[in-house]
């Protein structure tokens, strides 16, 4: 079965469970990624076993797709940080598609179809400066050269093999653009896009996320739009005011972060609304069109366990916690 039969068939049958955030996993078992401009990029080249765990117990939590250690990854970003060449850093880049794969084929029971999904992170995710909650570099970058910056890291994604491609995060309605520009390029390729945004109406740029999700459908390639790394709470407004401009063959993509707030000093700070958002959200998304639901940062696998138990009324197969662990 082809990746977009598979895709099809997946979201037929109800609605698709994203894995959460991986860094918060990888972080939770050791690893020390705070201020790694590589992020969890960084283990492709250092500890690739630990992202193979960390991916395993999100398929064992019920994700229905892996989502690679790419969101921070990029050739010119490998190759500044790790001093690496350019063909190392593409092997690199192409390593987080591979060890997602090699997790799904150790996990798969045969009764449950898995997808991976190549993640490619903003252009603000390589300066490492918080920009890809402004977007404020586009204003300085035109579109011709953001789909330059996009298309090293999206061959790479493409050519090992990802079933689909995820951009994430993405703040800015040009950058937007130049990924649709991109994708005409890859005719074969299906995506989603998610943007950060700053409130119930617009993305981090400003604009509104009506435009947003109006520029995300005039790709054929892009089956998905919607948020991610956002507050729960904004999601339904959100959805809300880009309903009209939203395709008829599109879906929503639904990942938001905990509900807890990133202070550069003390880190991660805890709201009275962060314990059990997303169970009780997520059909009121569902009910809105969301096709696909997952988490951001801040989300592990017992929280996915949760959405998928609320959504699909049962966990992962007994066969699935039979699998060796990877």
């Amino acid at each position: 079965m082809s990746s977009s039969d598979c895709l099809n068939r997946l979201l037929s049958n109800g609605p698709l469970i994203l894995d959460g955030g991986l860094a918060t996993e990888l972080e939770a078992q050791g690893a020390k990624l705070q201020g790694d401009p590589l992020w969890s990029a960084r283990l492709l080249h250092t500890n690739p076993q630990a992202i193979k765990e960390a991916h395993y117990r999100f398929l064992l939590g019920g994700a229905d797709v892996t989502t690679t250690a790419t969101y921070q990854a990029s050739i010119q970003g490998f190759m500044d940080h790790l001093d690496v060449s350019s063909e190392r850093a593409r092997e690199l880049l192409m390593s987080g598609v591979q060890v997602a794969k090699e997790t799904v084929e150790t996990f798969a029971s045969g009764e449950r179809n898995l997808l991976v999904a190549g993640s490619v992170g903003p252009y603000g995710a390589f300066l490492h400066d918080g920009s890809e909650f402004t977007g404020a570099y586009a204003q300085k970058k035109s579109v011709e050269e953001l789909r330059l910056w996009h298309k090293a890291q999206v061959d790479c994604l493409v050519a090992a093999g990802a079933d689909l491609i995820a951009f994430e995060t993405i703040p800015s309605i040009k950058e937007a653009q130049a990924i649709v520009e991109l994708l005409k390029e890859y005719p074969d390729c299906r995506a989603w896009l998610a943007f950060s945004c700053k409130d119930v109406k617009h993305i981090s740029d400003g604009s509104l996320f009506r435009d947003a999700v109006e520029m995300a459908c005039r790709s054929p390639q892009m089956f998905a739009v919607g948020v991610n790394c956002c507050h729960p709470a904004v999601v339904e407004p959100l959805l809300d005011s880009g309903r009209e401009a939203l395709s008829a063959n599109m879906s929503w993509v639904v990942y938001p972060n905990s509900g807890e707030t990133w202070d550069s000093k003390n880190g991660w700070q805890k709201s009275e609304q962060t314990a059990g958002w997303m169970p009780e959200l997520s059909h009121t998304w569902l009910k809105q069109g969301a096709a696909l639901l997952g988490g951001c940062c801040r989300i592990s696998p017992a929280h996915i366990t949760a959405l998928r138990l609320q959504l699909k009324g049962s966990s992962t197969s007994s066969s699935d916690s039979t699998n060796s662990r990877t």
